[in-house]
């Protein structure tokens, strides 16, 4: 479907898988900020997408065999290598960079993946739009701003260091993902991705001392770790995959820009995390940036993103 596409399906079942997008993806900040209060962020994150690709795996079987999952030595290569990076790099240093930082201030950062891959564009002479340059360029300002301050609160330097590197390692999986071979069905790739991904973090954070007491953890973390799981990973990405052909990319991109806000907004409300003058002028800088960009190369490329170049 391309961008200017109408739309035949329902309004309002469009509208309401895109709140689902909306508010559950902006939610998983708060959630992973949640778990790791008593459950180790890389054990955290290798329990969340093991078990939602096994979920996922076994309702793509029951649904249509096992004809999903065959692919090529290359293509499972190339879902690994997007899950590592994505998965056991990306979101394991987000979960230990929200140690240290606002679940909010973390989503504002990691908002600015938009802008790193029109950079690796530029890297491999993909020349972008003037004002897709000037949206980058307005997007690290914001960033620069919050990143140099800890946008006026107690951040931890380390934390805010850790969530731009985890935000890089993302950045670099998506747009991998999109020029190695990759499984042609979605949601055999989600699972090859989570699988690999988890499993990296499992080995990672047993490498580094951390240990699972199932004692220490609290009610709330692991409700917070449950719902990252059957909400985050499963109802939010099937939203999202769905909206991919029945709604128009015009519509579905504005999750970029709208995540970062309810993530700020659920923070604030449910945890009490303290948004300065400095976040939202930082945020809102960055989000102009992402919005920019995202105008722009929806103008020149009529293409839909994958679902690797978002968060599962």
């Amino acid at each position: 479907m391309a961008s200017n596409t109408p739309d035949h399906r329902s309004p309002l079942l469009v509208w309401g898988a895109l709140v689902i997008v909306y508010v559950v993806w902006g939610s998983t900040y708060l959630g992973i900020k949640i778990t790791v209060e008593t459950v180790p962020p890389m054990l955290s994150g290798a329990m969340r997408f093991v078990t939602a690709a096994l979920i996922l795996a076994g309702v793509l079987i029951a649904r249509k065999g096992w004809a999903p999952f065959r692919m090529t030595r290359s293509q499972f290569g190339g879902a690994a290598l997007v899950g590592l990076l994505l998965l056991t790099s990306g979101n394991g240093m987000l979960a230990i960079a929200e140690q240290h930082v606002s679940s909010g201030l973390a989503a504002l950062l990691v908002a600015s993946v938009p802008l790193w891959l029109v950079v690796f564009r530029i890297v491999v002479r993909d020349r972008p739009k003037v004002l897709t340059l000037a949206g980058v360029l307005v997007g690290f300002g914001g960033v620069a701003a919050l990143s140099l301050n800890g946008g006026g609160g107690p951040a931890s330097t380390t934390g805010i260091v850790v969530v731009l590197v985890a935000s890089l390692s993302w950045s670099i999986g998506s747009f991998l993902s999109a020029r190695i071979p990759m499984p042609a069905n979605p949601f055999a790739a989600s699972t090859v991705e989570m699988l690999v991904g988890g499993a990296g973090l499992a080995v990672t954070g047993l490498s580094v001392g951390e240990r699972f007491d199932v004692t220490a953890v609290s009610g709330r973390s692991l409700a917070a770790l449950t719902y990252l799981i059957l909400v985050g990973s499963l109802v939010g990405f099937t939203a999202f995959t769905w909206l991919l052909t029945n709604a128009p990319i015009s519509l579905v991109s504005t999750y970029a820009y709208v995540n970062p806000a309810v993530a700020v907004l659920l923070g604030a409300l449910i945890v009490n995390e303290h948004v300065t003058s400095q976040i939202v002028l930082g945020g809102v800088v960055i989000l102009l940036g992402v919005a920019l960009v995202v105008s722009t190369e929806r103008r020149s490329k009529p293409v839909r993103p994958t679902p690797e170049e978002v968060r599962v």
